[in-house]
């Protein structure tokens, strides 16, 4: 009995980009702060490149925080719907080969609380968030944001979320 041939990897490749992009194009706000998501493997960071239009305050000058808080959210969410996308996808539950692939519908917000550490400085930003919980229900993400230096965060938020239903 002989194992079956291992897909090659630029289709898996392929494939996984494809979906995170489905995922992404699928929420207009990532497209106006300009985040895009570093993918390497199941692992995702998210990229905030720096723009005039983040600053809050050009006297110091510093990232709005209802941008961090944004950032921080937008990748929390992300990072919970990539785990859900992940499994069906890598099962071949999802049709990426369609036009419009169908995607489950995102998290929603419960609560989310920031804890703004340090001014988000003129510069790119990046955050990777961390699943603590999955349930059918209910979920709990931590994230944290750096900019120059991965152990120097300037912002970190754990949030809450209702999860979709998956049946739809």
């Amino acid at each position: 009995m002989s194992r079956p041939k291992p897909e090659p990897v630029h289709l898996v490749k392929g494939r996984r980009d494809a979906a995170l992009r489905a995922l992404v194009s699928g929420v207009p706000y990532i497209r106006f702060l300009g985040i895009s998501f570093d993918r390497r493997g199941d692992e995702l960071t998210a990229v905030l490149p720096y723009d005039d239009k983040l600053i809050g305050n050009p006297l110091i000058p510093a990232i709005h925080g209802g941008v961090t808080a944004a950032f921080l959210e937008v990748s929390a969410i992300m990072e919970l719907s990539w785990t859900l996308l992940w499994e069906d996808m890598e099962a071949g539950r999802i049709d990426l080969s369609a036009p419009d692939p169908v995607l489950q519908r995102l998290p929603k917000t419960i609560d989310f609380t920031v804890d703004y550490l340090r001014s988000g400085l003129p510069r790119d930003a990046y955050a990777r968030a961390r699943v603590n919980r999955s349930g059918r229900r209910y979920a709990s993400v931590h994230v944290e944001a750096w900019q120059d230096n991965r152990a120097k965060l300037f912002a970190q938020a754990t949030g809450h979320f209702l999860m979709p239903d998956r049946a739809e």
